[in-house]
């Protein structure tokens, strides 16, 4: 199992990418950069490839609304040349407050645009004339443009003509497109002991259409880590992230994150943390949050706790896990980790 985290960029984008470097020299495999509504993810994914030098680079992810498809293409392509071929390319659906409060475009078949998206870029990549019906007719056909576009293919030679494609995904139908066209899936708030209840069906029908030449399906998961007898209060760091997602990452039936507690078993929970959630309530919310859930979401406890949680990611086919160190030494916690894996 490999080992991966988030950066963590809002307040200082040099420093993060400093942190970066110490973290390769504590034994992580990926850094991953998210995009919201701050920063925008390939800047900072850039400057991460000159400062670091074996550690892969991930989006965590690129809407797949903001960007055309030949863009995203580009974009892995560049960032694959700078880190020398240590790029993988994160996409997503975000959520339609973010993409038609921020970007201002319709959230409107997610699932078409994600395949879409996925064969145009695997096809740029291999520096073929680009052409597509459907979604993203391309060139675009008379009467809607100038009449003038024609089929292109990328100027440069990639380092690799096949770069990482991993999609993030809670929903069936979703998660099942991932297990057939995708390397890897970022699922969130991930419970392994109920995902196979939650995502098994899905997993199953997209894999029996994968394509051998992708491999095995990657999973990235995991969540807060500290590694000790005198951690327990750690866990509760861990609160405001999940009330954010389960209460506030949407409105009431477009919560994805919320929809996948109730799944979990957690239905009362789950309404009363929106319920408060939405309402301003925010502490309220935090503390709504059940502690099972945390413990069994996160890596927090003694050795031999987070020794028994290791190996339920494991069992659960989780093969990067992704984590947040908490407590005064981070990297000493890695380090830790690395050792128990």
């Amino acid at each position: 199992m490999e080992i991966s985290t988030t950066l963590k960029y809002a307040g200082d984008a040099v420093a993060a990418a400093e942190e970066a470097a110490a973290l390769e020299q504590a034994g992580v495999d990926v850094a991953w950069v998210s995009e919201l509504y701050g920063f925008d993810a390939p800047t900072i994914m850039g400057f991460l490839a000159a400062r670091t030098e074996r550690i892969r680079i991930g989006s965590a992810i690129l809407p797949i609304y903001s960007r055309t498809p030949a863009l995203l293409a580009q974009t892995a392509a560049g960032l694959d040349a700078v880190s020398g071929g240590r790029a993988i390319l994160g996409l997503g659906a975000s959520g339609p407050q973010v993409v038609e409060g921020w970007h201002g475009v319709p959230y409107d078949k997610p699932i078409q645009r994600t395949r879409e998206i996925v064969e145009i870029v695997r096809r740029v990549w291999r520096r073929k004339a680009v052409t597509n019906d459907g979604l993203y007719p391309l060139p675009l056909p008379p009467g809607a443009g100038t009449g003038l576009g024609k089929p292109l293919k990328l100027i440069n030679r990639p380092v690799r003509e096949r770069i990482p494609v991993f999609l993030a995904a809670l929903g069936e139908r979703n998660v099942e497109l991932v297990a057939e066209i995708a390397e890897g899936w970022l699922p969130f708030l991930f419970l392994p002991e109920k995902a196979r209840t939650v995502w098994g069906e899905a997993l199953d029908r997209g894999a029996a259409k994968r394509d051998a030449a992708l491999g095995p399906l990657q999973t990235v998961a995991g969540g807060l880590l500290a590694i000790g007898d005198d951690t327990d209060e750690l866990l509760d760091l861990a609160r405001p992230f999940a009330a954010l997602y389960i209460g506030g990452m949407g409105a009431k039936g477009r919560n994805f994150y919320n929809n996948v507690v109730r799944r979990y078993g957690y239905e009362a929970e789950a309404e009363q943390i929106q319920e408060l959630y939405l309402s301003g309530r925010k502490q309220e919310a935090e503390a709504a949050v059940p502690r099972e859930l945390l413990r069994l979401t996160n890596l927090v406890g003694p050795e031999g706790f987070v020794r028994e949680r290791l190996a339920a990611f494991a069992e659960a086919g989780v093969t990067v896990l992704n984590v947040a160190p908490a407590g005064p030494d981070p990297l000493g916690t890695l380090r830790r980790l690395r050792a128990l894996l």
